[in-house]
């Protein structure tokens, strides 16, 4: 009983975690791509974790300042989209790495990890759109 109760509360802390490290999936992305990129044209690893650092802090800005100047909601909706892409493909991942094992079907699993990767990009969707409001209104 305290082993279920205590994976339920792990899988709980998981999820809320995911929730809030949604928003960032993209700049971590760039940010690995970019570390790749000069790395593999020679650049030391100061000089790739530089970069790296840069393309992230770029593709944040980027976005809020887009969220922030634009007054097309198809501008800003496509910006969002971008943005949570790699959200949903996070939470997709994530909810597969811990319900592999336990769902038998196929079928179910992916609806089950559909349903998650849906979830977390509407909820970096909403977590963007709080945080560009946030930052521009100051």
């Amino acid at each position: 009983m305290t082993l279920i109760l205590l994976a339920i509360s792990l899988t709980a802390m998981l999820c809320v975690l995911a929730f809030n490290f949604a928003i960032y999936a993209l700049p971590v992305m760039a940010g690995i791509v970019a570390f790749q990129q000069f790395h593999a044209s020679g650049a030391g690893l100061g000089f790739s974790a530089i970069g790296a650092l840069c393309s992230a802090v770029f593709s944040l800005t980027l976005v809020i300042a887009v969220l922030g100047f634009a007054n097309s909601p198809f501008l800003r909706l496509t910006a969002l989209g971008i943005f949570t892409a790699p959200a949903a493909i996070a939470g997709y991942a994530l909810v597969h790495g811990l319900a592999k094992n336990a769902v038998d079907s196929a079928i179910v699993l992916d609806l089950l990890c559909g349903a998650s990767g849906l979830i977390v990009a509407i909820a970096a969707m909403i977590n963007l759109h709080a945080l560009g409001k946030d930052v521009l209104s100051r």
